[in-house]
């Protein structure tokens, strides 16, 4: 009986002693805390420089939209200032440049830049939505009908620009965009969007 006794006392005191013993417990709490708060942290930093890709958009859009409403960029007019609709893409690509986002075949072969120009007979006619493949929640971007058509003087005219821009630690920003590559049930990326409106200038 009386070592049983001691066995009991000797067992309590090893689990008084365990729970006092605090060695590694701040090395563990920090292995536990530091991996949500490096993610959160470079969230923050991606989802500023995807910010700053959105900008970097909308200022080639408006760059790109000036030069065709000023005739410095035409197109089939028999004008030194004819452009393909490849060498519009490479000087869309570097006007974007700072941020390395158009590859080496990006010109030539979209794989995430999509660039939509055309003339309209008027505003009226101009596309309002984002074109999608389906009338589904979930569907990809349809760029069948993208084409590189500006008209000349006093014509109406719409440059669109659409950039599928990759994730990687932001989990939040893939879902707020319903534009999804198909097959994909977990969103990678989400579609960065400019557009401009405008009508030419009377150039000659």
């Amino acid at each position: 009986m009386t070592r049983q006794i001691s066995d009991r006392k000797r067992g309590w005191r090893l689990l008084v002693q365990f729970r006092k013993d605090r060695d590694g417990a701040a090395a563990i709490e920090f292995a536990l805390l530091s991996i949500p708060f490096l993610m959160l942290v470079f969230a923050t930093f991606e989802t500023f420089i995807a910010f700053a890709g959105e900008q970097l958009m909308s200022n080639a859009v408006e760059t790109m939209a000036r030069k065709i409403r000023t005739g410095e960029i035409t197109f089939a007019q028999g004008k030194s200032t004819d452009k393909t609709e490849a060498e519009f893409r490479a000087m869309f690509c570097d006007e974007i440049a700072v941020l390395n986002m158009c590859s080496s075949t990006e010109a030539n072969t979209p794989e995430k830049l999509y660039v939509d120009v055309r003339q309209f007979a008027s505003f009226a006619d101009m596309p309002r939505d984002i074109p999608k493949i389906s009338s589904e929640e979930y569907s990809d971007l349809d760029t069948s009908e993208f084409a590189f058509s500006p008209g000349g003087a006093d014509s109406n005219n719409m440059v669109r620009a659409y950039y599928r821009w990759q994730i990687m630690t932001d989990l939040v920003r893939p879902y707020i965009t319903n534009i999804r590559p198909p097959g994909k049930l977990i969103p990678t990326d989400f579609l960065i969007v400019s557009t401009a409106a405008f009508q030419n200038e009377k150039y000659n």
